[in-house]
């Protein structure tokens, strides 16, 4: 098996959201949660605070040459840059702002996120309304805006944490629907046709190679993960939930590994536990051991191969629980590490 060295010293990190809308708040949380090895920390986004501070909305305002707007139904392409893209801009440069003044010094592993190329057309729409999905020259000008900004976006967080080792993400997770033709259009009563799987793996690899030497890696918090369909694209890591993981799938999971594929294993809630507590640290990854002692591979290799992060973005958790489940991510790597069997 071959170690994926990209993803050195990233033991756990978060997937992108946080609660709340206070930029300082969270870059001091994200970074204080994951300092000194203990994971990667990351630029997060922090959609309480409305259109252009969401996940989407962060990436339109990433776009290169294109630009959009909010309709009651979602964002719509424009012709210009108006309120809502300079919206998303101007939180952007908030959130890096904050980073940037709790990276001082920092060197290590740092992550960014932006909407990958297929969720992205999925949810955002042409002029008329219809999603860019319907239209494959729309989603390949799409795709190729997508790149360019994401070039000048890693540049500009360079240049701020010059000491970073940097790792971007793309979340995908609509790109199951996309495959399997599951993307309602605008009016609801029919589906967008499934995409070639060959089309999808190409502008994929073409928007993770934007990234240049960087790490990269997808994330998706859907049932059906395209593991393989991933690994060709050219992602070095593959971000998932572990709970939605099936027999069928685990054969794929393994393959990965022994390819070299960091894999991000979310077991930890996104959101406030009913119960009010989290389990203890070498509880959330008992399935993570189990998955490997089922696949037949080398406990040894766990912490070579495995990142803990919470099963999706927290946008939705109370501020208090969001700061103890990337702690509570931190330890239960520990407790991998410690205990790999």
């Amino acid at each position: 098996m071959s170690e994926n060295s990209e993803f050195r010293d990233c033991p756990a990190t978060g997937i992108g959201s946080m609660p709340g809308g206070d930029a300082r708040e969270a870059a001091k949380t994200v970074t204080g949660s994951f300092g000194d090895g203990e994971g990667m920390p990351y630029l997060a986004e922090l959609p309480a605070r409305g259109p252009g501070a969401d996940m989407t909305g962060r990436t339109i305002g990433l776009l290169s040459e294109l630009y959009g707007h909010v309709e009651p139904s979602g964002w719509r392409i424009s012709d210009r840059p108006g309120r809502d893209t300079r919206r998303a801009r101007s939180w952007l440069g908030e959130d890096l702002d904050a980073l940037e003044e709790y990276t001082q010094g920092y060197e290590g592993p740092l992550k960014v996120q932006a909407v990958g190329p297929w969720t992205l057309a999925a949810a955002l729409e042409r002029r008329g309304g219809e999603a860019f999905l319907g239209d494959p020259g729309a989603c390949r000008d799409l795709a190729d805006s997508l790149a360019e900004g994401l070039r000048g976006h890693l540049a500009e967080v360079r240049r701020r944490v010059p000491g970073a080792r940097l790792a971007l993400q793309l979340d995908e997770p609509s790109l199951t629907a996309v495959l399997r033709g599951r993307v309602r259009t605008a009016s609801g009563y029919r589906t967008y046709r499934a995409v070639d799987r060959q089309v999808v793996e190409d502008v994929l690899r073409e928007v993770l190679a934007a990234a240049g030497g960087t790490a990269t890696l997808v994330h998706t918090c859907a049932p059906e993960v395209p593991f393989a369909l991933l690994r060709r694209a050219g992602a070095g890591g593959i971000s998932f939930d572990l709970s939605l993981l099936t027999e069928r799938e685990e054969e794929a999971v393994g393959e990965a590994v022994e390819g070299g594929t960091r894999m991000f294993f979310g077991v930890v809630p996104g959101t406030d536990p009913a119960s009010g507590r989290l389990s203890d640290p070498g509880g959330s990854v008992m399935g993570v051991r189990t998955l490997w002692r089922r696949l037949g591979l080398n406990p040894g290799t766990l912490t070579e191969s495995v990142t803990v992060t919470p099963s999706c973005g927290l946008a939705g958790a109370s501020p208090a629980y969001a700061r103890a489940a990337l702690a509570h991510c931190a330890r239960a790597a520990r407790s991998l590490a410690d205990n790999p069997e």
